[in-house]
């Protein structure tokens, strides 16, 4: 069975890519959605770990906030022009924006959040499991 790449790219993008290098593709067709930041979501035995690659940004420009069991990730960065003439220019991230639904077994108070060498990491940590058991299932009679 063959395996095959994902890709959200039209093939017109892929074929010029791989022949030109973008060289004559206009930078608007150049791989969109490229600012948003790989993720990895490990799930453990005491909760998930988040690591969000972010290189180029610094603490201060990250907002992370929770709303509803939904964990919401911000960056924002000011773009410095460069007074250099560019022949190409990829890193040029101003923001991003990455959402996810935790599920609710999580515990919300104890989330703690890092930033080193460019990643973002985040540990959730699931509930003691005797918080979890005092949910209670009510039966319709």
């Amino acid at each position: 069975m063959a395996i095959l790449k994902a890709s959200n790219e039209p093939n017109i993008v892929n074929f010029f890519d791989d022949v030109f290098g973008d060289f004559f593709v206009p930078k608007s067709t150049i791989r969109k959605g490229f600012n948003v930041p790989a993720v990895n979501v490990a799930e453990g035995e005491k909760g998930f770990e988040i690591e969000v690659a972010a290189p180029g940004y610094e603490k201060g420009d990250f907002n992370i906030s929770l709303d509803n069991n939904v964990l919401l990730i911000k960056a924002e960065k000011e773009v410095k022009k460069e007074e250099k003439k560019m022949h190409r220019k990829e890193f040029e991230y101003a923001s991003f924006e990455r959402a996810f639904t935790l599920p609710e077994n999580v515990d919300a108070e104890k989330i703690e959040a890092s930033y080193k060498n460019g990643i973002l990491k985040l540990f959730i940590p699931f509930k003691d499991q005797k918080e979890v058991e005092a949910r209670k299932t009510i039966k319709i009679k």
